[in-house]
């Protein structure tokens, strides 16, 4: 017989070897492999094998093979018929496999090898080879192809002769596997002379196979190989013994281990787990993640944990699934089920398997087992799944953002819908929102009327699909469509507002049942409030009103009849114009965010003519297909001094905008945009408006006054990028834990309304924090951030008629909104030896010629000096409130950064100073102001409560009715967080104890800055921000002159103008004492990204370097004069 030249010198004498042990028959086998791949000793090799098989099967040992020798060669068909198929020993496909004539010689049948530690081919592959066929013969042709768990190759083999794809990768865990798969490689690409079978195209098997050693996919990954097919035949049942997974995977491993691997998976941490699926979930997640955009991959399925489940491991991960074929096979009687029994006892799911082949009611894995144990035979379904990425693009870029770090709430993500127009919204957003969490360390800082991205959208949808030319600049973005009403009124404060009853429910109360109408007529200022008179939204009724009535402002929005055409909305425009009263046109339910939005009437009219000045458009987006309660609004003027003043009320009286919200709706603009050509119709031409209106109200005096002397935010243009360090804004990196509660919340379907209720947590947070207990009289209010509650508490302060007290050295925004809103107002001042801390005898000074004291105290950490008021402190202001009857409003939305030198400082403890407390007065009570924004590290999402006692407040709770509140998803964030802080978690207390360390040592940098530079710093104990003295530069001349410019600015600095001089001549933005409300005092925040912290210590050192070179210059110019 053939020898082997170096090895054996002859067959008998390798079957001996082979005979000893399955390790020496290995072994054999791999030193043959050594001679086939070596191509001087590839002709001689595979002529040996051919001889191996002949003398195997004239002696008759080809069925005791493996038992006698440890190996066994097997031909394989690909297709049968009577005379193709005449022994036992060889194993044939279904007759329907047949394959059609191509054009070229095809063989018909595979000849394979397989040792005991490897899977051998049952009727589990061939199933699986049946599901492939039933694809088109293009499936695989020319592609690049990857089988996972290919055991002794053959199905990739079989799939490289059948459809002649580029490459395929055969890929197993088993190293014994992948040597072996090598051989029967070389044993099909060669015939049993040696020589090379080549197809049609020239090649030959091995220019179109490799087998791998590879967990899953890794090897595909590791060498950035996109796959274009995936197939796979994976085990799911879950190991019996789960320490034995764990063994290292070598060549030398032990047969039982090695076959083991085929035959049972690990645990892998995902949620199919629970049903033996996990690693067929993992394989998933991975194909997305090397797979072309439009590949397909192919699973076999033992049908075990039911259709439904296993439908759902692809669907909820944005796969579209076609089942190929079903059918039923024996469960191996070598595969203990007894982990699948072992989750029944766990869990309320139910296996699905049948007695024998026939059977058709399924029984449970209990049944099933206790069934094999007594000599029955079991069975289950099989099914081959073929599945395609539903948006493969967008879902790439979710599951790139889950692998970096968020692999943990890859559970919570549900990407399977029955309503495509959903899938269009929700997938987009998803993969928007990834991205965002991704690439972006923080979130970014936007002006508050609205991200530019997102005006800038919402003006090209105008422009694109309404053909009205505006641009961002005609666009400010309100949180809710009933706070931009309420904006709206404000800023007018008129005598007498008509409303539509549609529109009206969550104004303020007292505007709804004042009747101050009746007199002071001509009183436009905001102390005789605001009337409003509901009316109904049919055009021809709200004109006969406002003709009746004469209102200083109208609010109205169109009747579903009416506002197709423009006639409805031209002659509301011509009488609101006669009378001279302002109007807000309510377009809401009637946009669309469509690629063919119906016909609206006030935007055909705004495509021909410009708005009057007198006019604005109001637009809640209500309308998208998943989130029904997300909710964002925008107002369109053409009148720049409008749209500047409602930019200003946002910041004002509202703080921000949620930028998720923009997020949500700018990914649906951008989606409707994106495939539109830019520029593709002219632009349109308007007719001119020259209708004149009667004298029309103006802003308010109170309000006049703080737009004019409050300081708001710098706007930045497209050339001059600022750093803002005057805005209470956190823009620190954003914690793993905090992006990971995020992305959640919105990855998520079907979440519970208990998921999202923060109450509980919030109960336990200022107990923890601030010794606060709540009981059922407790009532939590929520907002997007603080600033809107405090703004309904002055809404309540005004009601009452009341006075509020206000330390200066106050949260300078505050101040504006009591301004604003013309409250009364008594500053408490605070003085330099008390580090502007409030006093007791300050406070019991000003209460004692106060009727009615409203009492405003930031702690325990003060914002803007980032002082802390001790608990005995604390203690000592509200006894003084209690002898005085005052409601007293702690604001701690500022608090809970200390700095290091400060850690450990006693905590309040409220409950201990409240129940020492008698006051004779019932008016006296403390309410809890707060937010998320630093016990939490909450990366710049805003969240904000206040805890009220109902028995005290009255119909003041009714002011509340309008904020805009959190969106559930935020909610669901929020609590996620605060249960995460209660537990300690190792995560975010680290990211919470990190940045407080950072800020610690900003501090100290910006102390150190601001000192050389000639600042003096009011020392601070803990917050984002610090105030200092710019004693050095009062007096001093500066003169700027910008480059590329006709542009000089020169002034002698003094308190009003350092800001203004900051900014022109670095770019840095400070608030000044009209915003610290300490006279001489500026602020400086400190939650800055790295970059944008260390530039700003740059500007404040070139500012420093500006004024001494002037001053210097001053100086020479003088001696040259003498």
């Amino acid at each position: 017989m053939a020898a082997v030249k170096g090895l054996y010198g002859s067959i008998d004498e390798f079957l001996k070897d082979c005979s000893q042990s399955g390790d020496s028959a290995y072994s054999a086998f791999r030193s043959l492999l050594e001679r086939l791949e070596d191509p001087k000793t590839r002709t001689e090799a595979r002529i040996f094998f051919a001889h191996l098989k002949k003398k195997l099967e004239s002696d008759g040992a080809s069925d005791q093979c493996l038992d006698t020798y440890h190996f066994q060669i097997q031909d394989v068909y690909l297709g049968q018929n009577e005379e193709e198929c005449m022994s036992g020993r060889n194993v044939a496909l279904p007759s329907y496999l047949f394959l059609p004539d191509l054009g070229y010689q095809k063989r018909n049948k595979l000849t394979m090898m397989v040792i005991p530690s490897i899977f051998m081919p049952e009727d589990w592959s061939f199933t699986f080879y049946e599901g492939l066929n039933r694809h088109p013969d293009t499936i695989f042709k020319d592609k690049i192809v990857a089988e996972l768990g290919c055991g002794n190759g053959w199905i990739s083999i079989a799939i490289a002769e059948r459809w002649l794809p580029s490459k395929v990768y055969g890929l197993d865990i088993n190293p014994r596997a992948v040597k072996i798969s090598w051989i029967n490689l070389y044993l099909n690409a060669f015939d049993e002379n040696g020589e090379p079978i080549y197809d049609h195209e020239k090649k030959t098997l091995l220019d179109r196979v490799e087998f791998y050693e590879s967990d899953l996919l890794s090897y595909c990954r590791d060498n950035h190989i996109e796959l274009e097919r995936i197939v796979g035949c994976i085990p799911q049942i879950l190991n019996p013994n789960p320490d034995a997974m764990s063994k290292l995977i070598t060549e030398n491993a032990s047969e039982e281990f090695l076959y083991s691997l085929s035959n049972y998976c690990a645990l892998q941490g995902f949620v199919e787990d629970q049903f033996g699926l996990g690693l067929i979930a993992r394989a998933v997640e991975e194909g997305i993640e090397v797979m072309k955009p439009m590949g397909i991959m192919i699973f076999n399925i033992g049908g075990r944990p039911g259709q439904a489940v296993c439908k759902r491991l692809f669907q909820r991960r944005g796969l579209i699934v076609t089942q190929l074929w079903q059918t039923k096979i024996l469960q191996a009687s070598d595969t203990d089920i007894s982990a699948l029994v072992e989750i029944e006892k766990k869990n309320p799911h139910r296996f699905e398997f049948f007695m024998g082949l026939v059977g058709d009611q399924p029984i449970c894995a209990r049944t099933a087992w206790a069934f094999g144990k007594a000599g029955g035979r079991i069975s289950h379904a099989l099914s081959v799944y073929s599945c395609q990425l539903r948006q493969p693009n967008q879902v790439k870029k979710i599951f790139e953002f889950l692998k970096n770090g968020f692999q943990d709430i890859s559970n919570s993500l549900d990407l399977s819908f029955e309503d495509d127009s959903v899938a269009d919204e929700k997938i987009p957003f998803l993969a928007y929102l990834a991205s965002v969490l991704k690439d972006d360390s923080h979130f970014p800082y936007e002006p508050p009327s609205g991200s530019k991205r997102f005006r800038n959208l919402i003006a090209g949808f105008m422009k694109t699909y309404h053909h009205v030319p505006i641009t961002a600049d005609n666009v400010v973005v309100f949180p809710s469509r009933a706070t931009a009403i309420e904006n709206a009124l404000q800023l007018f404060t008129p005598r007498l507002a008509i409303v539509d009853d549609h529109l009206s429910r969550h104004l303020p109360r007292q505007w709804l049942t004042s009747l101050q109408m009746e007199h002071n007529e001509n009183d436009n200022s905001c102390a005789s409030g605001i009337t409003v008179i509901e009316a109904p939204r049919q055009s021809d009724l709200m004109i006969e009103l406002i003709k009746k009535l004469r209102p200083q402002v109208v609010v109205t929005g169109m009747a579903e009849f009416e506002a197709v055409t423009s006639s409805a909305f031209e002659h509301i425009l011509m009488t609101t114009m006669e009378i001279g009263a302002r109007l807000f046109i309510d377009i809401s339910d009637q946009f669309e965010l469509s690629s063919l939005p119906s016909s609206n009437g006030v935007l055909k009219y705004l495509a021909r003519t410009p708005l009057p000045p007198h006019a604005a458009i109001i637009c809640g987006l209500l309308k998208n297909q998943v989130y029904k309660d997300l909710e964002v609004a925008f107002v369109i003027s053409e009148e720049p001094t409008i749209c500047k003043a409602l930019s200003k009320s946002v910041e004002l009286l509202q703080g921000n905008i949620a930028l998720i919200s923009q997020y949500y709706y700018g990914c649906l603009f951008n989606e409707l945009l994106s495939f539109q050509l830019p520029d593709r119709h002219p632009p349109a031409e308007r007719e001119s408006n020259d209708a004149k209106s009667s004298e029309m109200i103006g802003f308010s005096t109170s309000a006049i006054s703080v737009l004019t002397n409050s300081e708001f935010s710098i706007t930045e243009t497209e050339n001059s990028p600022l750093i803002h360090m005057d805005v209470d804004q956190i823009f620190l990196p954003t914690p793993t834990p905090v992006k990971s509660a995020i992305f959640e919340s919105f990855a998520r379907q079907n979440v519970t309304e208990s998921e999202c209720d923060t109450t509980p947590s919030l109960k336990t947070f200022i107990k923890t924090a601030y010794g606060f207990s709540t009981n059922h009289n407790s009532e939590f209010i929520y907002a997007d951030c603080p600033q809107a509650i405090f703004t309904k508490l002055v809404h309540t302060c005004i009601q009452e008629n009341a006075t509020l007290c206000l330390p200066t050295g106050s949260n300078g925004n505050y101040i504006s909104v009591a301004k604003f809103l013309n409250a009364k107002i008594m500053p408490v001042v605070t003085k330099p030896e008390n580090h502007f801390k409030m006093t007791q005898d300050q406070l019991s000074d000003v209460l004692e010629n106060v009727s009615k004291p409203w009492v405003y105290i930031a702690g325990p950490t003060v914002n803007p000096t980032g002082l802390i008021y001790s608990n005995e402190e604390i203690g000592n202001l509200l006894t003084v409130c209690a002898k005085y009857g005052a409601r007293v409003i702690i604001d701690t939305s500022f608090s809970g950064v200390e700095f290091e030198q400060n850690y450990g400082l006693k905590e309040w403890d409220l409950d201990g100073s409240l129940v020492k407390l008698i006051s004779g007065k019932p008016s006296f009570n403390v309410c809890l102001l707060g937010g998320l924004f630093f016990k939490m590290v909450s990366g710049g999402i805003t969240f904000g409560f206040l805890v009220v006692d109902r028995r005290f407040w009255g119909d003041g709770i009714y002011n509340f009715s309008g904020l805009s509140k959190p969106h559930s998803t935020i909610r669901y964030t929020a609590k996620k967080l605060l249960d995460l802080r209660e537990q300690k978690a190792g995560d975010l207390l680290d990211a919470t104890q990190g940045q407080w360390k950072l800020l610690s040592g900003r501090f100290k940098q910006l102390k150190e800055t601001l000192e050389g530079c000639g600042w003096e710093v009011v020392e601070a104990c803990g917050g984002v921000s610090i105030v200092a003295k710019p004693s050095a530069y009062i007096g001093k001349k500066l003169e700027l002159n910008q480059q590329n410019s006709s542009c000089s600015w020169k002034a002698v600095l003094n308190d009003s103008n350092i800001r203004e001089a900051m900014v022109r001549a670095t770019g840095l933005c400070i608030n000044g004492p009209s915003w610290t409300g300490i006279p001489g005092y500026f602020r400086f925040t400190l939650a800055l990204q790295d970059t944008d912290f260390n530039r700003a210590l740059e500007c404040i050192i070139k500012f420093n370097e500006l004024v001494k070179s002037m001053a210097a210059a001053a100086i020479m110019w003088e001696h040259k004069r003498d």
